[in-house]
């Protein structure tokens, strides 16, 4: 019997750990974990690096795991020592295979082989991908492009050196590739999920967003749950789960939150890396507690839904552009294949890179679709089909600006608390019409334009040049941007707070916990009228106030209900008819 009811938690243990750890040391940190965590699944890697943990050894763990009724599986990290005075010489970033080289080929075989023969399930840690650009590398390249290249070599490489002798030792062996999470830059390393999903018999998503403003990467925290929802639509029923550690992740929030958002995807497992870093760690404590939560909300909510996101697989441009806006309220479902029949369409620069992209969005429009576009999407696409839908025009210019003007509310301009920089857009007045205006002095242009095309209505929205931006903008601007990507009858008004979806009425509230963090009125707009917002727990319950919103030429109702949140804090509610 698992720890909780809608998913399974496990841990992964590397190699490195587990060569370290004797029977009572093992008894005392797993006292420790499955108190605090509880854990039905582990996974024990045979290899990482310099390190093999030998036949003898890793058997007293499946033993020990077996015994106290825990799943086990293997796991293996492609990374490799030199193995010879020529590999010495070559350049290799972050001691990743190279897969030109016939040893470290020979050697990754025998790992694998060695993997299957002790278990029936391993999975490939994230390092399973090929920067290399040796002479090798070079030399068998040839004329195709890097991105070309690699994505042949790691299919290949999937076939000869993993699944061909993995099957041939253990012929019932599943084998699971994980994705890291800079998805942007898949095809650039040789990943090529829409290949490895038919390949694989599972995936897996990482979703480490850690301390975004001091880590590398930079990664918002809504990609804890964007990614996971991604790569459900790329194998749907396949992603094994989500999984994240606890590197650079201060405050603590930076770990919880991490947790929090991959199981608000609803993942089928929760994984934690690894072992050795979790053992009387601070950051875990709580998080077994903040789970069971989380699973009992879980209990109640449907699917997870929200706008369609279009992002189609080798695809980057205005990257994390959508975890920026999640973080601003907006609910988001990307996918990788154009979502024809979605309520709302997202579109981004990255979109873009679908050749047929036009064609799909004309069409998506005359079914009377609503879909919103942004500057860099316009920047990508040919002006002259550009021209059959909208009268916007990137002018080159850049407005910088901290005061703006929502059309449709006439109470006069509102002032943020810095200047932020836009692309400028020019377009036909009264041709398309601007939802929010924005400039300094006498010189004005649109942040959000209008156009109808067919049955449907396409915006256009002026991106930031900091995506992150979006949270400076002042709550009745952001509104206007909420209300256009609005789906399933509800939007909110709120900063760094995110609004998770689900398709049965019910939705969560999640409140960002940052070094400038406070609580935040949350406005709860309904576009449809219900009898009132009641949380999960019926310990709170929202009582819902008519209003009418007044644009250019129409009107519209909405029902309203208000609530604090805190930083750090999730809230859950259903809407009752």
């Amino acid at each position: 019997m698992g720890h909780f009811r809608n998913f399974k938690t496990g841990i992964y243990c590397t190699a490195q750990t587990l060569s370290r750890l004797d029977r009572e040391r093992l008894e005392r940190e797993w006292a420790y974990l499955e108190k605090y965590v509880g854990v039905d699944k582990v996974y024990l890697e045979t290899y990482r690096g310099d390190t093999t943990v030998e036949k003898e050894h890793m058997q007293m763990f499946v033993d020990f795991f077996r015994g106290h009724g825990v799943e086990i599986a293997g796991g293996i990290t492609t990374v490799t020592p030199d193995l010879s005075e020529e590999d010495a010489k070559r350049q290799r970033l972050l001691h990743s295979f190279c897969y030109s080289n016939p040893g470290m080929r020979d050697r990754l075989k025998r790992i694998v082989e060695y993997t299957a023969g002790m278990f029936d399930e391993f999975i490939l840690d994230d390092f399973f991908f090929t920067s290399c650009r040796c002479e090798d590398c070079i030399r068998e390249k040839g004329d195709r492009s890097w991105v070309e290249f690699r994505a042949a070599k790691m299919e290949e490489v999937s076939e000869n050196l993993i699944l061909g002798p993995a099957r041939g030792v253990n012929p019932n062996v599943k084998v699971t590739i994980k994705y890291p999470n800079w998805r942007e830059s898949y095809h650039e390393a040789g990943y090529c999920p829409e290949r490895q999903r038919e390949i694989f018999d599972r995936i897996y998503t990482g979703t480490e967003t850690r301390n975004t403003a001091q880590t590398d990467q930079h990664l918002p925290h809504y990609l804890s749950y964007s990614l996971m929802r991604y790569m459900e639509n790329a194998a749907p029923g396949r992603n094994g789960g989500g999984w994240f550690d606890t590197y650079s992740c201060w405050p603590i929030d930076c770990y919880l939150e991490q947790g929090y958002l991959t199981a608000f995807s609803r993942p089928q497992e929760i994984t934690l890396f690894q072992w050795g870093d979790l053992f009387e760690n601070k950051l875990v404590t709580p998080l077994g507690m903040q789970l069971s939560r989380i699973d009992r909300i879980l209990d109640r909510a449907g699917q997870p839904t929200g706008a369609a996101f279009y992002l189609p697989f080798a695809s980057c441009g205005e990257n994390h552009l959508e975890d920026h806006l999640g973080m601003q309220g907006i609910a988001l479902e990307p996918t990788p294949d154009f979502p024809e029949d979605a309520e709302t369409l997202l579109l981004t620069e990255a979109s873009a890179k679908d050749e047929e992209i036009m064609r799909k969005l004309e069409n998506y429009l005359l079914s009377g679709g609503t879909a919103l576009v942004t500057t860099g999407f316009l920047a990508a696409v040919p002006v002259k089909e550009w021209e059959r839908f909208s009268s916007a025009r990137l002018t080159g210019r850049r407005l910088l600006t901290d005061r703006y003007q929502v059309t449709n509310n006439f109470t006069g301009y509102y002032c943020g608390n810095r200047a932020v920089s836009f692309p400028d857009l020019q377009f036909g007045n009264n041709v398309s019409w601007s939802y929010i205006n924005a400039g300094s002095g006498d010189y004005h242009s649109s942040l959000l334009l209008l156009d109808t095309y067919g049955r449907g209505k396409l915006f256009t929205l002026a991106v930031p040049d900091m995506p992150a931006d979006f949270s400076a903008l002042p709550i009745p601007v952001m509104d206007s941007v909420r209300r256009a990507l609005a789906v399933r009858n509800i939007y909110i008004s709120a900063k760094n707070v995110s609004l998770f979806l689900y398709d049965n009425n019910t939705f969560v509230l999640y409140c960002y916990a940052g070094k400038d963090s406070m609580p935040q009125n949350v406005t709860v707009h309904l576009l449809r009228e219900a009898s009132c917002i009641r949380s999960l727990n019926g310990v709170r319950q929202l009582s819902l106030t008519p209003r009418t919103c007044r644009y250019e030429d129409w009107t519209e109702q909405e029902w309203i209900a208000e609530t604090v949140v805190l930083p750090g804090e999730f809230y859950a509610f259903e809407i009752v008819d």
